[in-house]
Formats: structure tokens, C-alpha cells, sequence
């Protein structure tokens, strides 16, 4: 009678603790599944993060391509009115090389005067 009990209390036990596994299991899944969820928010506001600074990267990007030829225009620019400005120089230079010239031949042209 005794082995009998024993046999109807291990009969009895095993269906409980097999009801206590899939509770386990359940509750574990459950776990795995709302940790992966939470992981998953995390990598998607990762991605919209990262996303978001792909874009003001390439917007930074694109204004400073603007701004270089921007820059590049202004610096042609500039170099044309050097090259204006380098040629008024030369033609002021010869204007005043002509006009020393013209200046020295009166002065000889007095010099001689006076001599005669």
C-alpha cells in the first residue's frame, strides 16, 4: 500500500511539474520575444538616428560643393580684374616711360639751345 501511494503521489507530481514547464517555457519566450522587441526599437531608432545625420551630412555636403564654386566663380572674377588691372599698370608705365622720354628730349632740346 505504501509503494502504491508513493506510486500515485509520483503519478500525481509529474503532471505538475510537466504543466510547470511550459509555464517556464512560456514565460521565457515571452521574455525572448519582449527583449528581442526592446532590441529592436533600440536598432530602429538607431537607424532613423543614423539617417537623420545621412542627411545633414549630404546637405552639408552640398553646400559646401555650392559654396566652393561659388568661390571658384569669385576667384575667376578676380582674376580677370587682376588681369585688367595688371594691364592698366603696364600701359600707365609705358605712358610714363613715353612722357620721361618726351621730358628728357626738351630738356636736351633747351640744354642745346642754351649751348648755341
Amino acid at each position: 500500500m505504501k509503494s502504491t501511494c508513493m506510486g500515485l503521489v509520483l503519478l500525481l507530481a509529474a503532471p505538475a511539474t510537466a504543466a510547470q514547464a511550459p509555464a517556464q517555457d512560456r514565460a521565457s519566450r515571452e521574455q525572448a520575444i519582449q527583449s528581442g522587441q526592446q532590441r529592436a526599437g533600440r536598432a530602429y531608432s538607431n537607424m532613423q538616428q543614423a539617417q537623420y545625420e545621412a542627411k545633414l551630412a549630404e546637405q552639408d555636403f552640398l553646400n559646401a560643393q555650392e559654396a566652393q564654386l561659388a568661390a571658384q566663380k569669385r576667384a575667376e572674377e578676380m582674376k580677370q580684374q587682376l588681369d585688367g588691372a595688371k594691364k592698366a599698370v603696364d600701359a600707365a608705365r609705358q605712358k610714363e616711360v613715353q612722357a620721361r622720354k618726351a621730358y628728357d628730349e626738351a630738356l636736351d632740346s633747351v640744354d642745346r639751345a642754351r649751348q648755341r
